[in-house]
């Protein structure tokens, strides 16, 4: 959204901004943030960063060195759609406070320093990717581990199972449309319950930035759902993960419902994955195009050699 730290108070001004949300991702990918009024918000952010307990955060920093420094990355701006006040998010990156170099269990700064380095073999310049996040919105999520029970119980109006409730979501009769389990793909309404939600999806997608190419339901009964947007290289691809599991989750919560990424939320039914379309590019050649098997280059071939080299180290 914005090149420099300039533009980005011109935008504060214009636009009446009274908040800054920062963000920031932990080890295991999960995001933190906290607000700074905006008056508290100047061009020393950029330059000094801001601090925080590191050793408050999974897998960061023990307690006797838990002072870590966040400096702002303009160019993740986007306005919160979610926020009373007016709020300008933007994604910060973790850095040691001692000499400023990147810290090394940073997500962000790990693609950082594996960018730098995939440019520095001359290999490539550039890496696009582009995720496929599908998700389950559910009506009602309960669990309780204790001394005298252990259960999780997940309900959704569209589910397989409820054709036997006597009234709908909206209080009317049981109308009889249910989705079958292994049955959602591509449904039309009424038995796709999701339509409207899934399109406030897309449209707050849209006002963040986010370029949507298509949305529908998935194969799984229970509001099973994926919506694709444009692909970009891997380090915007990271920040645009995170703004769409955020956009989604709170616009699924606005409505009354949950979102989850889980991979298998329910038994017996789709799981939800993540497809991960890659290239490599050069002087904005693609090169994994070429004349082998399948139009494939060489480099392809051995790219792909390379995720099953190193696939058992992510799991």
């Amino acid at each position: 959204m914005f090149k420099n730290s300039a533009e980005v108070f011109a935008y504060i001004k214009k636009e009446d901004v009274k908040l800054v949300d920062v963000r920031f991702i932990d080890l295991p990918g999960i995001q933190h943030h906290f607000n700074v009024p905006i008056e508290s918000f100047d061009e020393a952010v950029f330059t000094d960063g801001l601090m925080f307990d590191g050793s408050s955060i999974r897998g960061f920093q023990a307690i006797h060195e838990s002072d870590m420094k966040l400096l702002p990355i303009p160019g993740s701006a986007f306005i919160d759609p979610f926020r009373k006040e007016k709020t300008l998010i933007i994604n910060f990156s973790v850095h040691n406070p001692i000499d400023n170099t990147p810290y090394s269990r940073d997500p962000r700064g790990i693609v950082a320093k594996a960018v730098e380095f995939m440019r520095s073999t001359g290999i490539a310049d550039t890496a696009f990717f582009a995720p496929e996040a599908e998700f389950y919105v559910f009506d009602a999520v309960r669990f309780s581990t204790g001394i005298n029970e252990a259960f999780h119980h997940i309900d959704s109006y569209e589910g397989a199972w409820n054709t036997g409730v006597e009234k709908d979501a909206d209080g009317t009769p049981n109308r009889g449309y249910r989705t079958r389990v292994k049955g959602g793909y591509f449904p039309v309404s009424p038995t796709d319950q999701y339509a409207d939600l899934r399109d406030q999806m897309v449209m707050n997608l849209g006002k963040s930035g986010l370029l949507v190419e298509r949305s529908h339901h998935e194969v799984g009964t229970a509001g099973q759902m994926e919506i694709n947007y444009r692909f970009s290289d891997i380090l915007q691809a990271g920040d645009d993960l995170m703004k769409f599991k955020y956009i989604i989750k709170n616009t699924a919560w606005q409505g009354g419902k949950t979102a989850t990424f889980m991979p298998k939320p329910l038994f017996g039914d789709n799981g939800s994955g993540m497809h991960v379309h890659q290239s490599l590019w050069k002087d904005g050649k693609p090169l994994f195009w070429g004349e082998g098997y399948g139009d494939l280059s060489d480099m392809a071939r051995w790219y792909v050699g390379g995720l099953l080299k190193h696939a058992p180290s992510l799991l």
